[in-house]
């Protein structure tokens, strides 16, 4: 069934390589092909996060602290986050791409879902003893795909590198409202290259459509 919308569906792209036009990229590219496939209708809007001046969170709680009817919070940091913001509360589905660095997301994709966990979410009055954790401030649910990549480390090793999807996994849901459709993992891709994968880059983006 096609996603239905009162409006064309809007879908953010969040690229979180150092490599512009590298296997992140490309990936991002045939996943956003799929989803246009899917309806042609649909409109994107891409960050490359490395060409963002981002700042790290202060932790000082602004966001946390504001009216939680808010769509999302104010944060006070002026930095190219404030551009981003409208763009993240305005789609209706995601598309995260990083590379693996230590087994973890790119430096810039975590300092990024920093400065996004409390201007999207507000602290949860449920689930005790854990009272206070983030629940989505928007009611409105979305989707979301994520793609990560490692050039040494085959999809069957991938258990003992991939800290990232998991923590990109729980920032969908607890924060953006966002349903997980779909991930991968594209390994090994200095040996394999990266045209193993970009079938499922592909299907994924179909997948935030149908």
């Amino acid at each position: 069934m096609v996603f239905m919308h009162n409006s064309t569906m809007n879908l953010l792209a969040i690229s979180g390589t150092y490599r512009k036009g590298g296997t992140i990229d490309r990936l991002i590219d045939h996943a956003i092909e799929g989803a246009r496939a899917a309806d042609p209708r649909i409109e994107v809007e891409r960050v490359q996060l490395i060409d963002q001046r981002i700042e790290y969170c202060r932790n000082c709680m602004a966001c946390k602290k504001d009216d939680p009817a808010k769509p999302y919070a104010r944060c006070v940091i002026d930095d190219d986050m404030q551009s981003i913001y409208p763009l993240i509360e305005r789609a209706d589905a995601y598309i995260f791409g990083t590379p693996v660095n230590m087994a973890h997301e790119t430096a810039v994709m975590k300092t990024f879902l920093e400065r996004v966990c409390w201007v999207f979410s507000r602290p949860s009055p449920r689930w005790r003893p854990l009272k206070g954790c983030p629940e989505p401030r928007s009611s409105r649910k979305k989707k979301a795909g994520i793609i990560v990549s490692s050039g040494l480390v085959p999809p069957l090793l991938r258990i003992f590198c991939d800290e990232a999807t998991s923590l990109l996994k729980s920032t969908c849901g607890c924060v953006l409202n966002a349903k997980v459709v779909g991930s991968f993992y594209a390994g090994a891709v200095h040996a394999r290259g990266v045209e193993p994968y970009l079938e499922k880059a592909f299907n994924l983006g179909r997948a935030l459509v149908d």
